[in-house]
């Protein structure tokens, strides 16, 4: 193994906060998608089966057919302004943001992805230029899982096994049902409720504008629980919490996964099933809540916002919300930052 030096261009002792999500293609053609989902779906965190029988399958039929049906979808939710998904642009809006609350501080702010550019390696290597000789991980996902928080660790790690000089480490844990969280996401629902209310009032119309509030997760393998994966706890903590801080309970704030692939079972129920029999049990009024995600992506703005809404409203729906995640919004920033300075207690 040959040890790498990053040279320090400023000064040293600083601290750096290393803002993580999961990536993106760099565009929407074909090459770029299948080399992101290649890389994606070769994680052995993410596809735990043996690559002896997983590769060949994934490089010739999933690669040959599923990078063309990924790449129509990123389309219709692509930053034309920016050329970039909008996952990429609120990340680094976030990051951002979130260094002007430490300006005052030795604190710097990066950020990564596990998956494509900018790569964790990337990024760790621009705290170290920085002079940061402590960094603190923030893998942006509420709820742990192996194939998020997990290979996203794994993969910071990955790239300190090649320097001579690494940096402290610091790794923040889940906050599924964290205070700041919970108070922030139940407060989309209820902005979100708020304007629904106002256009009502403004066309004449009464009535409770959501009869449910959906809470969709990302899915997850079953078989991945069973050997001891805490996400699905951690997707119950979460609701648990919004159905306190929103007065709701489990029939008028119910926990959906969306996103499943492959043949074998999933976390269920499954999100799209769910929401298109609605209609024929008298709810036609609906939002949907994702907090599993602190930016929106293809699996928000196109699964849900796109897919998912249309289905409804086919089998009868008549009102069908999608509630923006966080996203570079100030409660966000607020929140990154409060749990940003949690973890680093002792350090700043």
């Amino acid at each position: 193994m040959v040890f790498h030096h990053v040279p320090a261009q400023e000064a040293h002792g600083r601290i750096g906060v290393l803002l993580i999500n999961l990536g993106t293609p760099d565009d929407t053609g074909y090459r770029a998608v299948r080399r992101y989902l290649s890389e994606f779906l070769s994680d052995r965190r993410v596809i735990e089966g043996s690559p002896l029988f997983w590769q060949p399958l994934l490089q010739g039929v999933v690669l040959t057919t599923r990078p063309r049906a990924s790449g129509r979808a990123y389309e219709r939710i692509w930053n034309t302004a920016r050329n970039e998904s909008p996952l990429r642009t609120i990340t680094r809006e976030q990051a951002e943001k979130l260094a002007q609350r430490f300006e005052a501080s030795n604190v710097r702010v990066a950020w990564g992805m596990r998956y494509g550019a900018p790569s964790l390696k990337e990024a760790v290597h621009d705290l170290l230029r920085q002079g940061c000789e402590r960094i603190l991980c923030m893998p942006l996902y509420p709820q742990y899982s192996a194939t998020t928080t997990a290979t996203a660790n794994d993969q910071v790690f990955r790239a300190l096994m090649r320097l001579r000089n690494q940096p402290a480490i610091r790794t923040l844990p889940p906050f599924a049902d964290d205070p700041a969280f919970i108070a922030a996401v139940a407060q989309t629902v209820r902005n979100a409720r708020d304007e629904v209310l106002r256009v009502q009032a403004a066309e004449g119309r009464e009535g409770e504008p959501f009869q449910k509030v959906v809470a969709s997760f990302h899915g997850l393998p079953v078989d991945y629980v069973k050997k001891g994966d805490s996400y699905h706890a951690d997707c119950q903590k979460t609701v648990a919490a919004l159905r306190v801080a929103l007065g709701r309970d489990e029939q008028t704030l119910p926990m959906t996964f969306q996103s499943r692939f492959g043949p074998t079972r999933w976390l269920e129920p499954y999100t799209e099933p769910y929401i298109t029999a609605l209609p024929a049990q008298g709810i036609t009024r609906i939002a949907v809540v994702m907090p599993g995600f602190m930016a929106d992506c293809l699996e928000t703005l196109d699964e849900i916002g796109n897919e998912v809404r249309e289905r409804f409203l086919e089998a009868g729906g008549e009102s069908f919300t999608l509630i923006p995640c966080l996203n570079e919004s100030p409660a966000c920033i607020d929140l990154l930052e409060t749990l940003a300075r949690r973890e680093l207690s002792g350090w700043l």
